[in-house]
């Protein structure tokens, strides 16, 4: 979870949230999708995370995908 995101729920405590963030999908050659384990829910899932302040959602989907797999 981003500091900006831990900030906001401090101020708003578990009030619902709007977030914006991106979730990417990647394609080998052979079309198969890449996906990660995520340790904090058990369950494998896309590449994604919420949105910083001043980003854009494609610096977003770039900055997460890097964060996340290495990849860029």
């Amino acid at each position: 979870m981003s500091d900006y995101v831990i900030k906001l729920r401090q101020l708003v405590g578990t009030m619902p949230v709007i977030l914006v963030g991106s979730t990417v999908i990647v394609l080998n050659q052979t079309r198969k999708v890449l996906l990660q384990f995520r340790a904090d829910i058990e369950m494998w899932g896309l590449p994604g995370g919420a949105m910083e302040p001043g980003e854009t959602l494609e610096e977003t989907a770039k900055r997460k995908l890097y964060e996340e797999t290495g990849l860029f």
